[in-house]
């Protein structure tokens, strides 16, 4: 992407009509995270979100057997086996969790293939999750002996309940594209052929839509899982205003009488 210095090749990123494109490469260790990425991730997500030609982001894995498979375990010794390294690794982790946060775009995951531990974490950044038959999805860490972290587990509870957290945790085994939407824990299954028509179409769909009203969902989407007494409901409430007072409402308003699609400025 242009005016993007990547310090590594194992991620991508691009922009086409309206839609940034994430891709995790590094299909010779299915998509593993190793350093190098996650400092990428905090790059790329931060380029797409300053940039207002991007409206919707999508994140997807290269090579066609993994999405991300999680973190680069051959790392742990050399970058997480002390407690200083320990603190280190956990310092980029929350800075790439803060980076999908602030990104303020809706954000569609298109899952082929494994889907496991930092990799089912990674999905659970995205507000929609699409993905194929033989996609498989799991969180292993109670067969690493890892501490898995509480805002993870708030994360995954949030989108499937406390019944199907527990047993996604407790057994670590992994799960077939189907049990995962039966748990709510992705969107839609298709076929893997099927699966970027899918998306671009949905992606799509959603450019086509007012930029300032995504904007206002997509912060009071992230205001109402959090507990009533954390909730910043005037952000809300700012954004909601600024759409009904945006030249995009007139449009929309002047394209539904005219009966034509509207043309959204962002504005």
């Amino acid at each position: 992407m242009e005016g993007l210095n990547l310090q590594t090749d194992k991620m991508g990123a691009s922009i086409q009509d309206g839609v940034g494109t994430m891709t995790y490469n590094n299909p010779a260790r299915h998509n593993a995270v190793d350093h190098a990425m996650r400092c990428a991730i905090i790059d790329i997500l931060t380029a797409f979100s300053e940039n207002p030609d991007v409206r919707v982001v999508v994140i997807t894995g290269a090579g066609g057997k993994s999405f991300v498979s999680g973190a680069d375990i051959s790392e742990f010794d050399a970058k997480r086996s002390s407690p200083e390294q320990i603190v280190a690794y956990n310092e980029v982790s929350r800075r790439v969790g803060e980076a999908f946060a602030a990104l303020r775009k809706p954000v569609i995951a298109m899952v082929r293939g494994y889907c496991l531990g930092g990799g089912l974490n990674t999905a659970l950044n995205a507000d929609i999750r699409i993905a194929t038959e033989e996609s498989r999805f799991g969180i292993p860490a109670a067969r690493l002996g890892l501490g898995f972290g509480f805002d993870n587990v708030t994360k995954l509870v949030s989108v499937v309940g406390q019944a199907y957290a527990a047993e996604i945790l407790y057994t670590a085994k992994r799960f077939s594209a189907a049990e995962a939407l039966q748990m709510g824990l992705i969107n839609h299954v298709v076929a893997d052929g099927a699966l970027e028509p899918a998306i671009r179409e949905m992606a799509q769909s959603i450019v086509a839509n007012a930029p300032l009203t995504i904007r206002a969902l997509s912060a009071s989407l992230e205001e109402a899982v959090k507990d009533p007494d954390k909730r910043d409901l005037a952000i809300t409430s700012r954004l909601i205003e600024a759409c009904m007072q945006s030249h995009d409402y007139a449009e929309g308003r002047r394209a539904f009488r005219e009966k034509r699609p509207p043309v959204f400025k962002g504005r």
